[in-house]
């Protein structure tokens, strides 16, 4: 696994031995990153669930201002850290080792707004849900706030919309699907 595009372009990174996180294929990153390209310059990024944290460091890799990258797991946690080290990145990335509801918490008491959200956690567990329905009722997004999570091809996504949410776009792979949605408010 390595680092795409941008500053730390071609920079390998390490990843957390054991079951505990999926990182995503290179392949899998440079198609999403593609994708969001257009949102990353100068944005605040929130890495939910981060795992090695290569999805942050690819978008300050790609521009971002500043990415959150938040883990709760001591082997993820010291990923990260290698990672962010080895990429030279560390000054542009804060590091919450939290689980993901302690983190919003603590973003929402500080008043942190963000650009793009992004979530890849465990699959088939709703967390996707308890996140989106915890961002709907604070003030952490803003109109053009992109939010994308990565979920099982059998994840049902039909609540979004009663929750203030625009279903943007969905891309499928062979085993999994990057959901992408827009805030639009509650009606």
């Amino acid at each position: 696994m390595r680092v795409i595009a941008g500053s730390a372009k071609r920079i390998q990174l390490v990843t957390p031995e054991g079951l505990n996180t999926r990182p995503t294929t290179d392949r899998i990153k440079e198609t999403l990153f593609n994708m969001i390209q257009d949102y990353l310059l100068d944005a605040r990024f929130l890495d939910l669930f981060s795992g090695s944290g290569a999805i942050g460091i690819e978008a300050i890799s790609r521009g971002a201002k500043e990415a959150v990258l938040v883990e709760n797991n001591n082997a993820a946690l010291s990923a990260i850290s290698t990672n962010l080290e080895k990429t030279g990145l560390e000054e542009k990335a804060q590091v919450l080792s939290m689980d993901y509801l302690g983190a919003l918490k603590v973003l929402e008491g500080r008043k942190e707004t963000f650009d793009v959200i992004f979530m890849d956690p465990p699959y088939d567990q709703s967390f996707e849900m308890k996140v989106l329905e915890y961002l709907s009722a604070s003030d952490m997004l803003h109109e053009d706030t992109l939010i994308i999570f990565e979920a099982s091809l059998k994840t049902d996504i039909e609540y979004t919309k009663s929750l203030g949410y625009e279903l943007y776009k969905i891309k499928e792979y062979k085993t999994n699907k990057h959901v992408f949605l827009k805030w639009k408010g509650k009606e």
